[in-house]
């Protein structure tokens, strides 16, 4: 038995040393494997990391080959992926380099397709008829290049919300024929702010080249008109371009459109309260004198220039509407022409005593021509109902009462130019 000596390496026995190096050695391979092991479960040796990169350069090389085969259609869409306030008129597609084959457009919701057509030349598609405000909907449309290569566009959109939108009701309508009287008269339906913005975004041209300038009554009616009647036979032009004008805080324009009427003959009629007759001048000639019955002493007629707005063949008249209590209900009064917005008409008379006419004001403020009940027969209501247009000036003269404001109808005429421009 060998008995162990403990003594330094370089005392010790020849034996012990050789067999110590040996051990030494078995340990310092195992330490090497372990480091090696090491390596390999953390770094990836070299061959596995030169084909990673051999990979990567081959898929980009893919994507260059893709990208210089794609499609040379290039397709646009008419609002943003996303969009929460997308206007309702101008919704489109458009294509370069290629053609439309197919284009979708749907109402999230429910599913509903939009009809719309694509151009004769496949370069763009339309809907054919004025979105819903405030309704989510979803856009796809492919193209086709010359070489038959496929492209696709596709968007998801709202488009703006009632609340977030303002639309102006606006007279006249598009091909009527007016009298020279008639302005372009907007009233929108939220107050605007941003006036100038929102008036520079409507524009009204005559044919005769007279100036046209708007002004703002109060903050939600805007009217336009020349410094005098328009000329007779004028082609009038109103362009409104308010889809995404900015009318205040919060709120958008949906509107574009182009409306066009046509001025007829001149019609301005004059009722002369001190005589109680209205002359009729036609192109400056007078063409009838027709004995009327205007207002009362006690609730006597506006004075001023008033422009026919509104023609009823019938209407009923209630005091009750107009501040006069019950002191009168007529249900079917004849021939009646709207002269202001607070209820001064030129309508038939057919309760009034035919002495009356041309001799004395009996009504509340309206100005009364001779007619017959249910509007028949040959009467000046009948008449004078026929030849009148909307749009036609009846001037009041020598009246006890003031002059009819600007605001009050379509009557700005009242207002001095100076005024109306400033």
């Amino acid at each position: 038995m060998e008995q162990l000596v403990t003594t330094p390496d370089n005392t010790a026995p020849a034996q012990y040393r050789t067999k110590r190096r040996l051990r030494r050695g078995l340990a310092a391979a195992s330490l090497l494997a372990a480091g090696a092991l090491a390596l390999s479960a953390c770094g990836g040796d070299a061959s596995a990391g030169g084909q990673d990169k051999g990979n990567a350069k081959g898929q980009a090389g893919a994507d260059a080959a893709a990208a210089k085969d794609a499609s040379t259609a290039k397709i646009s869409l008419s609002t943003k992926d996303g969009a929460t306030d997308a206007s309702i008129n101008d919704t489109g597609v458009k294509v370069t380099g290629g053609k439309l084959t197919d284009v979708k457009l749907t109402q999230v919701d429910n599913g509903a397709e939009v009809k719309g057509a694509i151009a004769g030349d496949g370069s763009s598609w339309k809907p054919s008829v004025q979105l819903e405000r405030g309704t989510k909907y979803k856009l796809v449309a492919n193209a086709k290049d010359d070489k038959n290569r496929p492209a696709t566009e596709n968007a998801t959109f709202t488009t703006v919300s009632p609340a977030n939108s303002f639309i102006g009701a606006y007279t006249p309508d598009d091909g009527k024929t007016v009298g020279v009287g008639m302005p372009v008269s907007f009233n929108f339906n939220k107050p605007i702010t941003n006036k100038k913005d929102v008036q520079s975004h409507i524009t009204v041209t005559s044919s005769s080249g007279q100036k046209v300038v708007g002004h703002w009554f109060g903050t939600q009616r805007l009217d336009f008109r020349p410094q005098e009647y328009w000329k007779a036979g004028s082609k009038i032009t109103m362009k409104i371009a308010l889809d995404g004008v900015k009318g205040g805080d919060g709120i958008t324009g949906v509107q574009s459109k182009t409306v066009n009427f046509t001025i007829g003959r001149s019609q301005v009629s004059t009722v002369d309260m001190s005589t109680q007759t209205m002359t009729v001048k036609r192109d400056g000639k007078t063409i009838r004198t027709v004995p009327i019955s205007g207002g009362s002493p006690k609730n006597p007629t506006y004075n001023g220039q008033m422009v026919i707005s509104e023609k009823f063949v019938q209407t009923r008249m209630n005091g009750s509407t107009v501040g006069f209590g019950g002191e009168y209900d007529i249900k079917d009064v004849p021939h009646a022409m709207r002269l202001s917005t607070s209820g001064t008409f030129i309508h038939g008379n057919y309760w009034g005593s035919p002495s009356v006419f041309g001799r004395a004001g009996t009504s509340h403020g309206c100005v009364g021509l001779q007619d017959n009940r249910g509007g028949g027969g040959d009467t000046q209501g009948k008449w004078f109902f026929e030849n009148s247009l909307i749009g036609d000036v009846v001037i009041v003269k020598n009246s006890p009462d003031r002059t009819v404001k600007p605001e009050n109808g379509l009557n700005g005429w009242n207002m001095p130019w100076s005024e109306w421009v400033a």
